[in-house]
C-alpha cells in the first residue's frame, strides 16, 4: 500500500511541475506594441509607486526613457494600471505599465502591481 501512495504522490508532483514552464513561457512572450494600445481584458489592476528616497515617479508618453515626461506619480501612491508592454531598459527590466487614468507609462521597476496585468495590444486607428 505504501508503494502505491508514493507512486501517486510522485505522479501528482510531476504533473504539477510540468505545468509551471508552460505558464512562464506564455508570460514571457515579447510584445513590443505600445502606441495606440488597449488592454486585452477589462480587469481592475492597481499598483503602488515605490521610488528611491521618496522621489516622484515620472510618467512618460511612451514606454521608454526617450519619451517626454507628461506627469509624475507620488511615491507610495496607488494607481490603476491598464496593461504591460516592453520598452527601454530601466534598472534591469524592460517592462512598462500603462496607467489607467493618465495617458502615460511608468517603468515596472518602480511599481509594485497587486496582480498580473494583461499585455497591451495594438488597435487599428
Amino acid at each position: 500500500m505504501n508503494r502505491r501512495m508514493l507512486r501517486n504522490a510522485v505522479v501528482t508532483a510531476v504533473a504539477a511541475f510540468a505545468m509551471v514552464p508552460a505558464v512562464a513561457v506564455a508570460d514571457s512572450c515579447p510584445h513590443p506594441a505600445y502606441l495606440g494600445t488597449a488592454a486585452t481584458s477589462h480587469s481592475h489592476v492597481h499598483g503602488r509607486a515605490v521610488t528611491p528616497n521618496g522621489m516622484a515617479l515620472n510618467v512618460r508618453s511612451g514606454p521608454g526613457m526617450g519619451y517626454r515626461v507628461v506627469g509624475t506619480v507620488r511615491n507610495g501612491s496607488v494607481r490603476g494600471l491598464v496593461c504591460k508592454t516592453n520598452g527601454s531598459r530601466v534598472q534591469g527590466t524592460t517592462r512598462w505599465y500603462k496607467l489607467r487614468h493618465h495617458r502615460g507609462y511608468v517603468s515596472a521597476h518602480y511599481v509594485r502591481a497587486f496582480r498580473a496585468l494583461p499585455w497591451c495590444r495594438v488597435t487599428n486607428g
